[in-house]
């Protein structure tokens, strides 16, 4: 499912976080600010998991990870994929070619 907005940047983030530990709850920062009571939820759980304080999911840095090593395994396969084709090619090719005679 494409994203339909840009993520919010972190500073911003940071912000609506301190307005929650200050007292605000996350309906009343949705109805001022533009995230969903849900967003703003979601990101309270994570930094509560990001500050060792939950234990059920992953760290931000653990989430970077997974992304970065599904992008680099989504390269590799392609590139297998290349050289499979590559190998086929070349193994047709060099059936094509009559075998040389020794008694020349």
């Amino acid at each position: 499912m494409p994203r339909t907005r840009q993520p919010y940047p972190p500073e911003f983030r940071e912000q609506i976080l301190e307005l929650v530990q200050a007292g605000r709850t996350p309906n009343e920062l949705a109805q001022e600010f533009e995230p969903s009571a849900e967003t703003i939820r979601n990101w309270i759980k994570q930094a509560a998991i990001d500050a060792g304080q939950r234990h059920d999911g992953p760290t931000s840095d653990e989430k970077q990870e997974l992304a970065r090593l599904r992008k680099e395994n989504k390269q590799l396969r392609l590139e297998r994929e290349i050289l499979a084709k590559a190998a086929a090619w070349f193994a047709r090719e060099t059936d094509a070619v009559p075998p040389k005679s020794s008694s020349s």
